[in-house]
């Protein structure tokens, strides 16, 4: 299983990846839309952990450029915000199968990596 981390803080990112390593997937951290999508376009990804809340760059133009490049593909957004609270981001992205608070444990965040990943990387 491929994953994609695009976040801010680079040491978020290292926990997650961590986290996510230990169950044997390829992890990538990347920290701007640029540098995802460049990523996006060279390896792909079965998983992408997206914060919505990118300094450099829109989240929603790395899961639209995901959706039309990698279609199977499956983006989990985090944010700090309340603002997609209310289960929005999901009319948005049609590729989005979480919204989750950028506090998520990292165990829980591995485990729904692991649970969207799993039928993707069957299908290698």
């Amino acid at each position: 299983m491929r994953v994609l981390i695009v976040e801010n803080n680079p040491d978020l990112g290292k926990v997650w990846a961590a986290h996510i390593l230990r169950q044997g997937a390829e992890v990538s951290v990347e920290r701007c839309e640029e540098d995802a999508i460049g990523h996006l376009a060279q390896n792909g990804a079965d998983v992408i952990i997206l914060n919505l809340d990118l300094e450099r760059g829109s989240a929603l133009a790395v899961a639209d450029y995901a959706a039309y490049r990698h279609p199977e593909a499956r983006v989990i957004f985090v944010t700090s915000s309340s603002f997609f609270s209310d289960g929005s981001i999901f009319a948005h992205a049609a590729n989005a199968c979480a919204c989750l608070h950028a506090q998520t444990a990292p165990e829980d965040m591995a485990a729904l990596v692991e649970y969207h990943g799993r039928g993707a990387s069957a299908a290698e």
